[in-house]
């Protein structure tokens, strides 16, 4: 199955992504805002420099440094790896990812399937047990079950 194809088709996800997109929208706006004023202020302060002393400069100074780090925090937090946009994207599919979880193992059951693959992940998204060989494969790497008594007790059910 593929999950982005459930998704672009379900009209509350369409709706929460719409929504989520112009918060985004909003945020890329705020932040350009921040970057327009803060090239104003260090243009300003270069040209005006040789001018400047004492506490003025320092103040003009700190002005930049200040839209400078805002710039940076404000990017970090809102669009950095761990910031609201990928927290609000996690959110926001997931409800949607468990109703879609929820439908396949329905199916799953009812249509005896052993495994689902989701295109979107590339990942087994269900697994019927006995087509689960990890706790057969961490006996043998942790020596629970040496691979010769396995081999002798299937030599001795023939």
């Amino acid at each position: 199955m593929d999950t982005n194809v459930i998704l672009s088709k379900l009209p509350d996800y369409k709706e929460a992504e719409a929504r989520l997109n112009a918060q985004i929208a909003t945020w890329k706006s705020e932040l350009q805002s921040i970057q327009s004023e803060y090239e104003k202020k260090k243009s300003a302060l270069e040209n005006d420099r040789v001018l400047l002393v004492g506490e003025e400069l320092k103040r003009r100074e700190k002005e930049v440094f200040d839209l400078e780090k805002n710039i940076k925090t404000t990017t970090s937090l809102r669009f950095g790896s761990t910031g609201e946009i990928n927290k609000l994207k996690a959110n926001m599919v997931l409800p949607f990812e468990e109703q879609i979880h929820n439908a396949m193992e329905t199916i799953s059951e009812k249509e005896a399937l052993g495994a689902v693959i989701d295109k979107r992940y590339n990942n087994v998204l269900y697994l019927e047990k006995k087509f689960d060989y990890t706790e057969r494969v961490l006996d043998i790497l942790l020596h629970r079950t040496p691979v010769v008594e396995v081999k002798e007790t299937t030599k001795r059910k023939r």
